[in-house]
């Protein structure tokens, strides 16, 4: 690289390090990403966007300019990106020096070829490599962050137990290879603050892995990062598809200098689970998967020596047809923000160029509509809004209060200047303080606590906070339900309808089985926050 070529790298990395809306670099504090100057809280709110296909190009490209779909990332409240590529695309010049137009000629992408045309004209006759780089130059302009995943080695859809890209040794995965590709990439992107972190590997996995060999090139791969680019985080991923951190010792016997992150999958089929969540009682399986998270992956998280958990991949079908990710979902927003996890969702991108030899194919977990033009469901973007927000900061001087949130449909609880209850946007809520259980949920800087009236009414605040109607427990394996008694001793629980609060009967009592009601309309969560 030439020292003119340097100098204006250099020169627009000011300019987009200016422009990013936190102060980067980023490093570790505990269980937090933190930013490296102040010490303050930065979550990590992301959407997948895949580059690793046969394309080794962004999807989209050929449907909207690029500027416009980055401004549309930032419009939905994501602050990043989980980038895809492939390490053939930085390693094989027989990869990386094809243009954008020779790569989708030669897959005979002839429509698709024609929309970059009209809609990105001037990348056309970029190679792929460079393509990426005005990716991620776009990205930062609008201050938006970038973590750089290698998704698999050669270019192709991810994954399989047998596609050769799942672990070190397979047929296309070469580890010196791979080695040689973090290189590259953490040495051309080194003056791009908007590169936050880089993700070593995705969802490592198949016959042949190994906890020792996994030991061996984890190590060897963090170090390489680091010590070429000791400003990114170095984000670690474990084994059986990224659902499985419990062999991990926490730091490796690596000295990052607190730049180390590991990441977890989770989907409503992680760990075999579809048929549980469609076919049982969903409060059963939901505590049962978030036993399995804890266990495998969030440990890390707690104890004496915590390390941040980046959840970079979770999602489900945006139009509401499949039963077990809808449940799922709900279970997954509880815990997320229960825990106030960083993540990044599968997937923003509404379409792929090619995916398993089919043009055009949708991504029916996207974002954005097939067009790329609208988002597919705007009822999800909203209730991604309280887990998109800083709920806990290791620098703030506030005491933990609770916000009462439903994961259904995405809203918080509110008080209003009338005292009347509503379900409202998260944006709006109030806060709460809740001692355990058999005691009072306390609306915070008043007298007033939680109350229930009757089976079918209204809940309502009340100064009376000494009865059994304000009296409240956790009933449900998991902790999603909040239960109270009427006058005459029934069992009630809150249920949201149509953004009234109501007490009535609970649902799904978790020694059933089989579970005919929906209880997710009854699940509450009391999600704790510092922050105001």
């Amino acid at each position: 690289m030439g020292v003119v070529s340097l100098k204006v790298i250099l020169l627009i990395s000011f300019f987009l390090f200016a422009s990013l809306a936190n102060s980067l670099p980023l490093s570790t504090n505990g269980r937090w990403v933190v930013d490296s100057m102040t010490g303050k809280r930065v979550k990590l709110h992301c959407a997948n966007w895949v580059s690793h296909l046969q394309t080794m190009l962004v999807e989209g490209l050929d449907k909207q300019p690029l500027p416009d779909i980055v401004d549309s990332l930032s419009s939905f409240g994501f602050n990043c990106v989980r980038l895809t590529w492939a390490t053939y695309m930085f390693t094989r010049l027989d990869y990386g020096n094809r243009t954008v137009d020779q790569s989708f000629t030669s897959l005979n992408l002839t429509e698709a070829r024609d929309g970059i045309a009209k809609n990105n004209p001037s990348l056309l006759n970029l190679t792929v490599v460079q393509a990426y780089h005005k990716v991620v130059e776009e990205l930062g302009a609008k201050g938006i962050m970038v973590v750089l995943d290698n998704h698999i080695s050669r270019p192709n859809w991810c994954c399989s137990e047998n596609d050769g890209n799942g672990f070190f040794g397979d047929e296309y995965f070469d580890a010196e290879e791979w080695l040689e590709g973090l290189t590259i990439v953490a040495k051309r992107f080194k003056h791009y603050p908007q590169v936050v972190a880089m993700s070593m590997r995705n969802e490592l996995r198949g016959p042949r892995q190994s906890q020792p060999e996994w030991f061996r090139w984890v190590r060897r791969g963090g170090m390489r990062i680091h010590l070429l680019n000791p400003k990114l985080l170095v984000i670690v991923s474990g084994l059986s598809y990224d659902t499985d951190l419990s062999f991990i010792p926490r730091t490796l016997s690596l000295n990052l200098g607190n730049k180390l992150v590991y990441e977890g999958h989770w989907y409503a089929f992680s760990l075999g689970r579809s048929k549980d969540w469609s076919n049982e009682n969903p409060d059963k399986v939901c505590a049962t998967t978030m036993k399995e998270f804890d266990d495998k992956i969030d440990f890390v998280t707690t104890g004496k020596n915590p390390v941040p958990l980046f959840v970079s991949e979770f999602g489900m079908d945006q139009r509401g047809v499949n039963e077990a990710d809808n449940r799922f979902i709900s279970c997954f927003l509880a815990y997320a923000a229960e825990r106030d996890l960083d993540w990044a969702l599968w997937a923003f991108h509404g379409s792929y160029y090619l995916r398993e030899g089919q043009r055009g194919m949708e991504e029916v977990y996207g974002v954005l509509d097939k067009n790329w033009d609208q988002p597919r469901n705007p009822k999800f973007i909203k209730r991604l809004r309280l887990i998109q927000e800083i709920l806990q900061d290791p620098t703030s001087k506030l005491p933990i209060n609770h916000v009462m949130y439903h994961p259904l449909s995405g809203n918080c609880v509110l008080v209003d200047d009338s005292n009347s209850i509503q379900l409202t946007d998260c944006l709006n809520r109030s806060h709460w303080s809740y001692g355990g259980d058999e005691t009072p949920i306390n609306l915070v800087g008043t007298s007033m606590c939680l109350k229930a009236v009757g089976d079918g009414l209204p809940v309502t605040v009340s100064t009376d906070c000494s009865s059994n109607q304000s009296n409240w427990r956790v009933i449900s394996s998991s902790n999603l339900q909040l239960s109270t008694m009427d006058e005459q001793g029934k069992s009630l629980c809150l249920e949201n309808n149509s953004s009234t609060i109501l007490t009535k009967e609970c649902l799904c009592p978790t020694d059933v089985e089989k579970c005919q009601d929906n209880p997710e309309i009854q699940w509450f969560k009391l999600v704790p926050t510092n922050m105001k």
